[in-house]
Protein backbone atom coordinates (compact mmCIF):
# COMPACT_ATOMS: atom_id res chain seq x y z
CA UNK A 1 0.00 0.00 0.00
CA UNK A 2 0.94 3.63 -0.77
CA UNK A 3 2.05 5.20 2.59
CA UNK A 4 1.42 8.53 0.85
CA UNK A 5 -1.90 8.09 -0.08
CA UNK A 6 -4.55 10.24 2.42
CA UNK A 7 -7.40 7.79 1.07
CA UNK A 8 -7.77 4.15 0.89
CA UNK A 9 -9.91 1.94 -0.56
CA UNK A 10 -11.57 -1.39 1.38
CA UNK A 11 -13.47 -4.24 0.51
CA UNK A 12 -15.16 -6.28 2.60
CA UNK A 13 -16.36 -9.50 1.76
CA UNK A 14 -17.74 -13.03 3.93
CA UNK A 15 -15.01 -14.96 4.11
CA UNK A 16 -14.15 -18.57 4.04
CA UNK A 17 -12.24 -21.42 6.05
CA UNK A 18 -8.42 -21.28 5.30
CA UNK A 19 -8.79 -25.12 3.69
CA UNK A 20 -11.49 -27.62 3.73
CA UNK A 21 -10.50 -29.47 6.72
CA UNK A 22 -12.77 -30.19 9.05
CA UNK A 23 -10.45 -28.34 11.67
CA UNK A 24 -10.37 -25.49 10.05
CA UNK A 25 -13.80 -25.16 8.72
CA UNK A 26 -15.06 -26.05 12.22
CA UNK A 27 -12.83 -22.52 13.31
CA UNK A 28 -14.23 -20.52 10.49
CA UNK A 29 -17.76 -21.69 11.67
CA UNK A 30 -17.43 -20.93 15.49
CA UNK A 31 -16.19 -17.39 14.75
CA UNK A 32 -18.96 -17.03 12.11
CA UNK A 33 -21.70 -18.04 14.38
CA UNK A 34 -20.40 -16.25 17.43
CA UNK A 35 -21.40 -12.72 15.74
CA UNK A 36 -24.83 -11.70 17.56
CA UNK A 37 -25.55 -10.45 14.41
CA UNK A 38 -25.86 -13.66 12.67
CA UNK A 39 -27.04 -15.99 15.85
CA UNK A 40 -29.19 -12.98 17.13
CA UNK A 41 -30.15 -14.61 20.82
CA UNK A 42 -29.06 -14.07 24.22
CA UNK A 43 -25.22 -15.05 24.16
CA UNK A 44 -25.55 -17.75 26.36
CA UNK A 45 -28.03 -19.52 24.38
CA UNK A 46 -25.90 -18.65 21.62
CA UNK A 47 -23.28 -20.57 22.78
CA UNK A 48 -25.40 -23.26 24.18
CA UNK A 49 -26.38 -23.76 20.40
CA UNK A 50 -23.61 -23.12 18.91
CA UNK A 51 -21.37 -25.84 20.65
CA UNK A 52 -23.83 -28.19 22.04
CA UNK A 53 -25.92 -28.22 18.47
CA UNK A 54 -23.93 -26.89 16.05
CA UNK A 55 -19.97 -27.42 16.26
CA UNK A 56 -20.16 -31.23 16.81
CA UNK A 57 -21.76 -32.30 13.76
CA UNK A 58 -22.01 -29.41 11.16
CA UNK A 59 -18.82 -28.46 10.23
CA UNK A 60 -17.68 -32.44 9.01
CA UNK A 61 -20.85 -31.75 6.47
CA UNK A 62 -19.73 -28.27 5.73
CA UNK A 63 -16.36 -29.82 4.74
CA UNK A 64 -17.22 -32.01 2.53
CA UNK A 65 -19.56 -29.46 0.70
CA UNK A 66 -16.50 -27.42 0.37
CA UNK A 67 -14.08 -29.72 -1.00
CA UNK A 68 -16.29 -30.31 -3.81
CA UNK A 69 -15.30 -26.53 -5.00
CA UNK A 70 -12.26 -25.95 -3.47
CA UNK A 71 -9.69 -24.85 -6.21
CA UNK A 72 -6.02 -25.01 -6.56
CA UNK A 73 -6.19 -21.65 -5.67
CA UNK A 74 -8.16 -22.17 -2.72
CA UNK A 75 -11.55 -20.78 -1.65
CA UNK A 76 -13.42 -19.37 -5.26
CA UNK A 77 -14.86 -16.49 -2.69
CA UNK A 78 -10.94 -15.56 -1.71
CA UNK A 79 -9.41 -16.26 -4.61
CA UNK A 80 -12.63 -14.11 -6.89
CA UNK A 81 -12.23 -11.53 -4.34
CA UNK A 82 -8.49 -10.93 -4.62
CA UNK A 83 -8.76 -11.34 -8.21
CA UNK A 84 -11.05 -8.45 -8.01
CA UNK A 85 -9.08 -6.22 -5.99
CA UNK A 86 -6.26 -6.46 -8.36
CA UNK A 87 -8.14 -5.79 -11.15
CA UNK A 88 -10.16 -2.54 -9.84
CA UNK A 89 -6.54 -1.50 -8.70
CA UNK A 90 -5.68 -0.92 -12.69
CA UNK A 91 -8.87 1.38 -12.70
CA UNK A 92 -8.33 3.49 -9.49
CA UNK A 93 -5.53 5.54 -8.40
CA UNK A 94 -6.10 4.76 -4.55
CA UNK A 95 -5.08 1.58 -2.49
CA UNK A 96 -7.42 -1.19 -2.33
CA UNK A 97 -7.36 -3.36 0.51
CA UNK A 98 -9.33 -6.72 0.53
CA UNK A 99 -10.35 -8.01 4.17
CA UNK A 100 -13.03 -10.90 5.42
CA UNK A 101 -15.38 -10.43 7.68
CA UNK A 102 -14.72 -13.98 8.89
CA UNK A 103 -11.28 -15.85 8.22
CA UNK A 104 -8.34 -13.77 6.32
CA UNK A 105 -7.24 -11.30 6.15
CA UNK A 106 -9.37 -10.62 8.68
CA UNK A 107 -10.29 -6.88 9.12
CA UNK A 108 -7.92 -6.37 12.14
CA UNK A 109 -5.09 -7.09 10.53
CA UNK A 110 -5.64 -5.07 7.56
CA UNK A 111 -6.77 -1.99 9.10
CA UNK A 112 -3.69 -2.30 11.51
CA UNK A 113 -1.87 -1.89 7.79
CA UNK A 114 -4.04 1.27 6.77
CA UNK A 115 -3.43 2.91 10.14
CA UNK A 116 0.53 2.43 10.15
CA UNK A 117 0.23 4.05 6.51
CA UNK A 118 -1.15 6.84 8.26
CA UNK A 119 -4.20 7.43 5.43
CA UNK A 120 -6.74 10.20 6.75
CA UNK A 121 -9.84 8.17 4.80
CA UNK A 122 -11.23 4.88 4.45
CA UNK A 123 -13.73 4.50 1.82
CA UNK A 124 -15.47 0.97 3.03
CA UNK A 125 -17.04 -0.80 0.25
CA UNK A 126 -19.19 -3.66 2.14
CA UNK A 127 -19.45 -6.72 -0.88
CA UNK A 128 -23.28 -6.62 -0.40
CA UNK A 129 -25.98 -5.27 -2.20
CA UNK A 130 -28.40 -5.42 0.54
CA UNK A 131 -28.90 -4.61 3.76
CA UNK A 132 -28.79 -7.66 6.74
CA UNK A 133 -27.91 -6.92 10.17
CA UNK A 134 -25.74 -10.73 9.68
CA UNK A 135 -24.03 -9.55 6.23
CA UNK A 136 -23.50 -5.59 5.30
CA UNK A 137 -24.38 -4.50 8.60
CA UNK A 138 -22.15 -6.54 10.92
CA UNK A 139 -19.09 -5.80 8.16
CA UNK A 140 -19.70 -1.77 8.49
CA UNK A 141 -19.94 -2.11 12.46
CA UNK A 142 -16.85 -4.44 12.92
CA UNK A 143 -15.08 -1.72 10.40
CA UNK A 144 -15.79 0.89 12.71
CA UNK A 145 -14.96 -1.10 16.03
CA UNK A 146 -11.23 -1.81 15.07
CA UNK A 147 -11.06 1.87 13.71
CA UNK A 148 -12.05 2.95 17.51
CA UNK A 149 -9.71 0.53 18.82
CA UNK A 150 -6.67 1.55 16.88
CA UNK A 151 -7.88 5.71 17.87
CA UNK A 152 -8.42 6.09 14.23
CA UNK A 153 -9.12 9.79 13.74
CA UNK A 154 -9.58 9.89 10.33
CA UNK A 155 -12.75 9.39 8.36
CA UNK A 156 -15.26 6.35 6.96
CA UNK A 157 -16.69 7.05 4.51
CA UNK A 158 -19.01 3.92 3.40
CA UNK A 159 -21.28 2.83 0.36
CA UNK A 160 -24.50 1.87 1.09
CA UNK A 161 -26.27 -0.92 0.06
CA UNK A 162 -26.61 -0.60 -3.84
CA UNK A 163 -29.64 -3.30 -4.28
CA UNK A 164 -31.17 -0.76 -6.83
CA UNK A 165 -28.09 1.03 -7.89
CA UNK A 166 -28.44 1.00 -12.05
CA UNK A 167 -25.05 0.27 -12.36
CA UNK A 168 -24.99 -2.87 -10.15
CA UNK A 169 -28.37 -3.98 -11.98
CA UNK A 170 -26.53 -3.48 -15.39
CA UNK A 171 -23.41 -5.18 -14.37
CA UNK A 172 -25.57 -7.99 -12.88
CA UNK A 173 -27.74 -8.47 -15.97
CA UNK A 174 -24.23 -8.04 -18.16
CA UNK A 175 -22.63 -11.20 -15.98
CA UNK A 176 -25.78 -13.15 -16.30
CA UNK A 177 -26.47 -12.60 -20.18
CA UNK A 178 -24.58 -15.73 -20.98
CA UNK A 179 -26.91 -18.19 -19.38
CA UNK A 180 -30.32 -16.53 -19.96
CA UNK A 181 -29.64 -16.49 -23.68
CA UNK A 182 -29.24 -20.67 -23.21
CA UNK A 183 -32.89 -20.64 -23.25
CA UNK A 184 -35.08 -20.99 -20.09
CA UNK A 185 -38.59 -21.98 -19.49
CA UNK A 186 -38.21 -20.07 -15.82
CA UNK A 187 -35.93 -18.03 -14.08
CA UNK A 188 -35.44 -18.43 -10.32
CA UNK A 189 -34.14 -15.70 -8.42
CA UNK A 190 -32.27 -16.85 -5.01
CA UNK A 191 -31.27 -15.14 -2.47
CA UNK A 192 -29.64 -15.90 1.02
CA UNK A 193 -32.41 -16.02 3.11
CA UNK A 194 -32.74 -14.39 6.83
CA UNK A 195 -34.84 -15.34 10.25
CA UNK A 196 -37.98 -13.48 9.94
CA UNK A 197 -37.46 -12.26 13.04
CA UNK A 198 -33.84 -10.08 11.87
CA UNK A 199 -36.71 -8.33 9.52
CA UNK A 200 -38.70 -7.45 12.94
CA UNK A 201 -36.07 -6.02 14.66
CA UNK A 202 -34.75 -4.29 11.76
CA UNK A 203 -38.18 -2.55 11.75
CA UNK A 204 -37.90 0.02 14.84
CA UNK A 205 -41.31 1.23 14.42
CA UNK A 206 -42.43 -2.59 15.09
CA UNK A 207 -45.32 -1.70 13.27
CA UNK A 208 -44.77 -2.78 9.22
CA UNK A 209 -42.20 -5.27 8.30
CA UNK A 210 -44.27 -8.53 8.50
CA UNK A 211 -46.76 -6.83 9.59
CA UNK A 212 -48.81 -5.51 6.74
CA UNK A 213 -49.13 -8.26 4.05
CA UNK A 214 -48.15 -5.45 1.15
CA UNK A 215 -45.20 -4.37 3.44
CA UNK A 216 -42.84 -4.73 0.62
CA UNK A 217 -45.18 -2.51 -1.67
CA UNK A 218 -46.14 -0.11 0.51
CA UNK A 219 -43.24 2.74 0.99
CA UNK A 220 -42.18 3.03 4.73
CA UNK A 221 -38.98 4.38 6.28
CA UNK A 222 -37.85 0.76 7.07
CA UNK A 223 -37.24 -0.10 3.43
CA UNK A 224 -33.66 1.59 4.12
CA UNK A 225 -32.80 -1.17 6.34
CA UNK A 226 -35.20 -3.99 4.89
CA UNK A 227 -33.36 -6.82 3.10
CA UNK A 228 -36.80 -8.55 2.00
CA UNK A 229 -38.06 -4.56 0.08
CA UNK A 230 -34.96 -4.25 -1.14
CA UNK A 231 -34.24 -8.02 -2.84
CA UNK A 232 -37.71 -7.07 -4.51
CA UNK A 233 -36.21 -4.18 -5.67
CA UNK A 234 -33.22 -5.91 -7.44
CA UNK A 235 -35.48 -8.44 -8.84
CA UNK A 236 -37.92 -5.27 -10.16
CA UNK A 237 -34.43 -3.86 -11.77
CA UNK A 238 -33.31 -6.98 -13.45
CA UNK A 239 -36.45 -7.92 -14.66
CA UNK A 240 -36.70 -4.55 -16.43
CA UNK A 241 -33.02 -4.02 -17.38
CA UNK A 242 -33.43 -7.79 -19.25
CA UNK A 243 -36.47 -7.17 -20.84
CA UNK A 244 -37.84 -10.48 -18.83
CA UNK A 245 -41.75 -10.99 -18.43
CA UNK A 246 -42.13 -10.98 -14.13
CA UNK A 247 -44.73 -14.00 -14.91
CA UNK A 248 -42.01 -16.12 -16.22
CA UNK A 249 -39.77 -15.24 -13.16
CA UNK A 250 -39.95 -16.02 -9.09
CA UNK A 251 -38.31 -15.47 -6.08
CA UNK A 252 -37.05 -18.11 -3.57
CA UNK A 253 -34.59 -17.93 -0.10
CA UNK A 254 -31.90 -20.42 0.29
CA UNK A 255 -29.41 -21.42 3.12
CA UNK A 256 -31.82 -21.71 5.94
CA UNK A 257 -30.50 -23.06 9.64
CA UNK A 258 -32.18 -23.85 12.91
CA UNK A 259 -36.23 -24.19 12.93
CA UNK A 260 -37.30 -21.05 13.03
CA UNK A 261 -39.13 -19.14 10.41
CA UNK A 262 -37.09 -17.61 7.94
CA UNK A 263 -37.89 -15.65 4.50
CA UNK A 264 -40.15 -18.01 1.89
CA UNK A 265 -40.41 -19.42 -0.38
CA UNK A 266 -37.36 -21.70 0.63
CA UNK A 267 -35.32 -22.28 -2.50
CA UNK A 268 -35.51 -26.30 -1.85
CA UNK A 269 -38.86 -26.72 -2.06
CA UNK A 270 -39.27 -24.25 -4.74
CA UNK A 271 -37.38 -26.32 -6.73
CA UNK A 272 -38.98 -28.92 -6.35
CA UNK A 273 -42.55 -27.39 -6.47
CA UNK A 274 -41.49 -26.10 -10.06
CA UNK A 275 -40.45 -29.14 -11.27
CA UNK A 276 -43.19 -30.53 -10.43
CA UNK A 277 -45.15 -28.14 -12.38
CA UNK A 278 -43.81 -28.82 -15.61
CA UNK A 279 -40.79 -26.13 -15.84
CA UNK A 280 -38.11 -28.80 -17.31
CA UNK A 281 -35.50 -26.22 -18.06
CA UNK A 282 -34.78 -23.62 -15.38
CA UNK A 283 -32.19 -20.88 -14.32
CA UNK A 284 -31.28 -19.23 -11.36
CA UNK A 285 -29.73 -16.30 -10.60
CA UNK A 286 -28.26 -15.44 -7.09
CA UNK A 287 -27.79 -11.51 -6.99
CA UNK A 288 -27.22 -11.30 -3.06
CA UNK A 289 -23.74 -12.50 -3.89
CA UNK A 290 -21.29 -10.82 -5.81
CA UNK A 291 -18.41 -13.69 -6.32
CA UNK A 292 -19.21 -17.09 -6.65
CA UNK A 293 -19.11 -19.35 -2.90
CA UNK A 294 -20.13 -22.28 -1.15
CA UNK A 295 -24.15 -21.08 -1.50
CA UNK A 296 -23.62 -20.79 -4.80
CA UNK A 297 -21.22 -23.49 -6.35
CA UNK A 298 -22.50 -26.07 -4.31
CA UNK A 299 -25.68 -24.79 -3.01
CA UNK A 300 -27.74 -24.50 -5.96
CA UNK A 301 -25.19 -25.72 -8.78
CA UNK A 302 -24.41 -29.07 -7.10
CA UNK A 303 -26.87 -29.73 -4.38
CA UNK A 304 -30.08 -27.65 -6.03
CA UNK A 305 -28.94 -29.77 -9.24
CA UNK A 306 -29.84 -32.81 -8.02
CA UNK A 307 -33.12 -32.02 -6.56
CA UNK A 308 -34.55 -30.49 -9.41
CA UNK A 309 -33.58 -32.91 -11.89
CA UNK A 310 -34.49 -35.47 -8.96
CA UNK A 311 -38.60 -33.97 -8.81
CA UNK A 312 -38.55 -34.06 -12.71
CA UNK A 313 -36.66 -31.33 -14.04
CA UNK A 314 -34.54 -31.57 -16.89
CA UNK A 315 -31.37 -29.17 -17.65
CA UNK A 316 -30.68 -26.25 -14.42
CA UNK A 317 -28.49 -23.44 -15.49
CA UNK A 318 -26.36 -21.47 -12.67
CA UNK A 319 -26.12 -17.85 -13.47
CA UNK A 320 -22.60 -17.13 -12.78
CA UNK A 321 -22.34 -14.16 -10.42
CA UNK A 322 -20.60 -10.80 -11.57
CA UNK A 323 -17.15 -12.20 -9.88
CA UNK A 324 -14.45 -10.57 -12.39
CA UNK A 325 -16.68 -9.25 -15.41
CA UNK A 326 -15.27 -6.01 -17.04
CA UNK A 327 -18.94 -4.41 -16.20
CA UNK A 328 -19.22 -5.05 -12.12
CA UNK A 329 -15.27 -3.46 -12.24
CA UNK A 330 -15.88 -0.56 -13.80
CA UNK A 331 -19.43 -0.35 -11.21
CA UNK A 332 -17.00 -0.82 -8.48
CA UNK A 333 -14.87 2.10 -9.90
CA UNK A 334 -17.25 4.10 -10.10
CA UNK A 335 -18.43 3.58 -6.08
CA UNK A 336 -14.71 4.47 -5.64
CA UNK A 337 -14.84 7.75 -7.29
CA UNK A 338 -18.15 8.45 -5.45
CA UNK A 339 -16.81 8.01 -2.10
CA UNK A 340 -13.54 9.99 -2.95
CA UNK A 341 -15.61 13.33 -4.21
CA UNK A 342 -13.06 12.65 -7.65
Amino acid sequence: MNPSSDQVVLLVNLGSPDSPSVADVRRYLKEFLSDPRVMNAPAPVRQFVLHALILPRRPRNTAAAYRKIWTAEGSPLVVMTNRVQRLLQERVRLPVEVAMRYGRPSIPSVIRRIVAAQAKEVLLIPLYPHHAMSSYETAVERVREVLAELNFHGALRVLPPFCEDPDYLAALVAGSEKALKRGYDHLLFSFHGLPERHLRLADKSRSHCLVRWDCCEVAHPAHAVCYRAQVFKTVEGFVSKAGIPREKCSVAFQSRLGREPWLQPYTDLELKRLASQGIRCLTVICPSFVADCLETLEEIGIRGRELFLHAGGEELTLAPCMNDHPRWIETLAGYVRRLSGA
